[in-house]
């Protein structure tokens, strides 16, 4: 994942409705309707666990791809796996022909929409704890599709902002797939592209309360990530499966934001990146011995070279002051993983080794600009280094239905991970953290499942926080700090799903995560911060999913998708000793997706609202809170045969969004008197966005 500085102060988010899950006619998934037990399946030891939707029940959204298929399941949302550990147990709860994709760059929301919706024969919907995969729990998909001669789609998607940014004119991908003989592949050319930008007031007041400055501020956040990716997958005889991915991406990203001062200065912000960075990864699974063999291997590269340039022009005709940024940084990732499973009786049992060795590498030069608009240098300590992780990690993990609705699965490992850190500060530590999770799944009637989880997990360092950096647009600077350790945490977790079968599906699910070691800003030195570990923090919150469908109250075709997301945290200041929550976490989200697609027609229309709100970044010397006003309403019309192209348009931002922002300077340390506050408000408009799929 590309890393890069930009203050919160210069977000520029674009809150796009997501429309659309979709009413559902299911059918249990059993033997009598599998009769050749299809080796695509996962084993399930509660196969009435399971729900299945064929392409009968997506016919009406005319689906042009599985993830267009998946986001319409009721209930049901695509969980993309946080960056984590390794190539280790769980990751998203979507799997493709009973197996988990095991890349990290061509991650499996992009998987889905390579594959055709005409090769896709049905999706299951079942508890993962069902399932003989180490790690998985609560709702999974497994879409059970099988590869065409040859199939193709594509997909553009132009949006158009009314204020400020110029349009995003190339947002698109085309895709194909096919099969000769054995050998499946696939090839996708795509674009990720963003023309973000707002506009608005910023007041600045000083400790008393006086107003200092007003500014009149435009911010431009443009980006293009051109991405070529290709896959293969053979299927021999014997049972052997062998697949191979490779992708390949450019990354170019710019930000400008124009600060005009009524009293007292103008300032010029503007940073860029030119990344590439590119993926290579594969695996091979045979039959050996009673059970099958896994080898799993990756190798991963990202070069990203940054420069940041900050000027200030002084209305009373002081000189100028800026200041100038170039840094490069290398990351690698090479991972080996073997896997051995096997069954004994009605257990499943699975053996895991993995090795991996993670490296970043920064080089950072920071100027200043001399009164004759030359740069000189300025020392940070710390900024040029490298860190490096060598880790080892073994589990054992086993699984069993303890009756007809009753289902046990259990993992117990430990991880051996050795970090060093060059530079003057820099020295090398080993670390042996155990890990491993129990899980249960009980249906205790046919249209209610449960699941309970209890999960020893070890985070995953950001190697950036043991090098020293300067955040020259907020004029934040981190120094080094090599002591950081993995964070480690007891995680709870509690789901539930009720089917109300012609009237939907509702999920929800609970959790609590007890931290030990978490990251977060504290105080080095009496003049130095820096990302650390505080003893312990708490997290709780809940997710909930709904579709309910109109259909049996006589609104055929209508249904509405409820979302709602909340999460609590607390730790105790590192400075203050008071309780605070963690640092710029999500707080909250609520969507509402009204999708009716007309019947006897191609005809569908619907309205989206979407709110979200996070916690404050809190540093040592500043606490900087953001907020989106109002929220994101909008609403779409869709026609699903325009010369057999899917056709959408929507409009979002209805209600004006203002993206808010609060940035309270200390004197010194945030226990001491207030220096300034500034507190901006911004405002970017209505979003108007079209989407045309196709296929071939």
């Amino acid at each position: 994942m590309t890393k890069f500085l930009i203050t919160s102060s210069m977000l520029a988010l674009s809150l796009c409705g997501q429309t659309a899950r979709a009413q559902s006619v299911e059918t249990s998934d059993s033997a009598a309707e599998n009769p050749t037990g299809d080796p695509a399946t996962p084993q399930s030891s509660n196969q009435a666990a399971s729900r299945t939707f064929d392409q009968a029940y997506f016919a009406r959204f005319a689906p042009k791809s599985a993830l267009d298929m998946v986001r319409k399941i009721p209930g049901f949302s695509i969980n993309e796996a946080e960056e984590k550990r390794g190539l280790g147990q769980g990751g998203s709860n979507v799997l493709i022909n009973g197996e988990r994709f095991s890349g990290k760059s061509n991650d499996v929301v992009s998987e889905l929409g390579r594959i055709s919706a005409s090769d896709v024969l049905r999706i299951e919907l079942v508890d993962g704890a069902t399932l003989n995969i180490p790690g998985l729990s609560g709702q999974v998909v497994n879409i059970i599709a099988e590869t065409s001669s040859f199939s193709g789609q594509f997909r553009w998607t132009p949006s158009f902002r009314f204020r400020h940014t110029e349009p995003r004119l190339l947002e698109a991908e085309v895709s194909v797939t096919g099969k000769t003989g054995k050998l499946g592949y696939s090839f996708s050319l795509s674009n990720d592209s963003f023309r973000n930008g707002n506009a608005g007031p910023e007041t600045v007041l000083d400790g008393n309360g006086l107003i200092t400055d007003i500014r009149d501020e435009v911010l431009f956040v443009y980006g293009d990530r051109p991405r070529v990716s290709a896959g293969l997958k053979y299927n021999a005889d014997n049972g052997a499966i062998a697949n191979l991915n490779l992708v390949y991406e450019r990354y170019y990203f710019e930000i400008r934001e124009l600060s005009d001062g009524a009293f007292v200065r103008d300032r010029d912000f503007f940073e860029t990146e030119k990344e590439y960075n590119y993926e290579l990864g594969g695996d091979y699974e045979f039959p050996l011995g009673g059970g099958k063999l896994k080898l799993i291997g990756l190798h991963r590269f990202e070069h990203s070279p940054f420069f940041t340039d900050f000027v200030i022009d002084f209305e009373d005709g002081r000189p100028d002051e800026g200041l100038r940024q170039r840094r490069t940084t290398d990351e690698t990732e090479s991972i080996a993983r073997a896997e051995y499973s096997w069954n004994a009786g009605r257990s499943d049992w699975q053996l895991s080794l993995e090795g991996a060795l993670n490296s970043l590498d920064n080089q950072t030069v920071l100027e200043v600009l001399n009164a004759n608009g030359g740069y000189d240098p300025i020392p940070l300590p710390g900024a040029n280094a490298s860190v490096e992780e060598k880790r080892a990690e073994t589990a054992i993990s086993f699984g069993r239905p303890l009756s007809s609705n009753l289902t046990f699965q259990t993992s117990i490992g430990a991880e051996y991970s050795k970090i060093s850190q060059s530079g003057p500060a820099g020295q090398t530590r080993n670390f042996i953290r155990p890990n491993g999770f129990i899980s249960f799944a009980w249906k205790p009637e046919p249209s209610l499942d449960l699941s309970a989880r209890l999960q020893r997990e070890v985070g995953q360092l950001n190697f950036f926080d043991f090098i020293a950096s300067a955040d020259i647009g907020a004029g934040n600077q981190n120094a080094s700090n090599p002591d950081l350790v993995p964070q480690q945490s007891w995680n709870v977790e509690l789901e539930a799903t009720k089917n109300l079968g012609a009237y939907g599906s509702l999920n929800s699910k609970l959790f609590v995560n007890f931290i030990e070691d978490i990251v977060d800003q504290i105080p080095l030195d009496a003049n130095n911060e820096a990302p650390g570990n505080i003893d312990k923090a708490t997290v709780w919150g809940g997710n909930f999913n709904g579709t309910l469908k109109f259909d049996p109250m006589g609104f055929k075709g209508a249904q509405l998708e409820i979302a709602y997301n909340f999460r609590k945290s607390r730790l105790d200041d590192p400075l203050t000793g008071e309780r605070r929550a963690i640092s710029e976490e999500n707080a909250h989200s609520f969507s509402l997706d009204f999708r009716h697609d007309i019947p006897k027609t191609k005809w569908a229309y619907g309205a989206f609202y979407n709110d979200f709100s996070q916690t404050a970044n809190v540093r040592l010397n500043q606490i900087t809170q953001f907020r989106a006003i109002d929220g994101d309403l909008g609403f779409f019309v869709e026609n699903k045969d325009v010369f057999g192209l899917t056709i959408r348009g929507s409009l979002n931002n209805l209600l004006g969004t203002n993206e808010s922002l609060s940035r309270t300077q200390y004197v010194g340390r945030r226990d001491g008197p207030i220096l300034f506050t500034e507190n901006r408000d911004r405002f970017f408009g209505p979003i108007l966005r079209i989407d045309i799929k196709g296929s071939f």
